[in-house]
């Protein structure tokens, strides 16, 4: 079974946001960066699969230079080998654009299953993986918590709303958003990051998968949230006002 699994590299979240001149972008200047979590899942689901059922785990990444540190850390984990396409204008495609870098360097796989995160925490389109199956003419579900190996393909555990889940049969291959908090995470130990160092990693840049860069959708601004500060009187008994108020906590600042 060999399943590809989409990795994002985004900015630490501890590290300190600040917007780029022009406001098309943030300052990446000094910026940690990291394994974007959702796909960090995506990895884990796919190496326990690897691990029930035999096979190999590809993990592929798109961006400039600098992913090749969360490559690594994916190789690390257990990943196989690894695929880089080395693409310094990823902050310019929209989610069209980067499923179709991510499509073009998957079809060659040919691979039973391919992962990845729900949606990514910088930007958080939650598109890129369905559009990257619907290019690859494949079926696709999201939301999923864990996947199970059948003689007929997967059986997938997806989230609904408010606690319901849903079950699902699906052939192979298919490609599956992963939900975060599905299982837990494993740490690289450090026979894994000496083994990464041995393993594959091909890169492939941008142009010679062919992929078209031109946006359909074009980022004009970016700004960050305005501080503001409000005031209300909540009437009525103290029973009534608590009441009111805990209302509030649950439908508007949903802390409860």
């Amino acid at each position: 079974m060999k399943i590809v699994v989409a990795i994002k590299q985004v900015p630490d979240r501890d590290a300190p946001v600040r917007i780029a001149p022009g406001g098309k972008w943030i300052d990446e200047t000094d910026l940690q960066w990291a394994m974007n979590e959702p796909d960090a899942y995506a990895l884990e689901e796919a190496l326990q699969l690897k691990e029930k059922n035999g096979g190999e785990v590809v993990a592929l990444s798109a961006g400039p230079e600098r992913t090749g540190q969360t490559i690594r850390e994916a190789l690390a984990k257990g990943a196989d080998r690894a695929i880089q396409v080395v693409c310094d204008d990823l902050g310019t495609r929209d989610a069209l654009g980067v499923a179709k870098l991510l499509a073009a360097a998957i079809k060659p796989e040919n691979p039973d299953l391919v992962l990845t995160g729900l949606q990514s925490e910088d930007i958080g389109l939650g598109q890129t993986g369905v559009i990257a199956a619907e290019l690859l003419g494949l079926p696709h579900a999201t939301l999923i918590l864990h996947v199970e190996k059948t003689d007929a393909g997967v059986t997938v555990k997806r989230e609904l709303e408010e606690g319901w889940f849903q079950s699902i049969e699906m052939p192979l291959p298919a490609v599956l958003t992963m939900q975060s908090g599905g299982t837990k995470l494993r740490y690289a130990t450090l026979m894994g990051i000496k083994r990464a160092k041995t393993k594959e990693l091909k890169s492939v840049t941008a142009a010679e998968l062919g992929a078209d860069a031109a946006p359909v959708v074009v980022l004009e601004q970016i700004a960050l949230p305005k501080k503001q500060k409000s005031t209300q009187i909540l009437p009525g008994s103290p029973k009534e006002a608590a009441a009111a108020l805990i209302e509030k906590l649950k439908t508007e600042a949903r802390v409860l």
